[in-house]
């Protein structure tokens, strides 16, 4: 029973800390734009930021506000790998 108490409130307090990581919330304006790292953070979280966004009107998958190309390579090399895409190059053992 503790250890399912402890799950929720990870849970809880995990998702609470990430609702403030989306892109598209106001953190990011032009004179603070969003680049590489914040890219990779934005690619990984994609999926979440898509569940979330159909609440919440202002919170986009990808962010305006970035630095232009390392914004968009950060982006990109996290969609392929957190999604697995990179699996698709491996060989399967048989």
């Amino acid at each position: 029973m503790k250890t399912q108490l402890l799950f929720i409130i990870l849970l809880l307090s995990c998702s609470l800390l990430l609702t403030g990581c989306f892109p598209g919330g106001g953190y990011y304006h032009e004179e603070r734009q969003a680049g590489f790292f914040s890219g990779v953070w934005h690619g990984w979280i994609a999926p979440a930021s898509l569940v979330y966004g159909s609440f919440e009107p202002s919170v986009h998958i990808y962010e305006p506000n970035n630095t232009g190309w390392w914004y968009d390579l950060g982006f990109y090399l996290a969609v392929i790998g957190g999604f697995g895409g990179i699996s698709v190059l491996r060989r399967k053992k048989g």
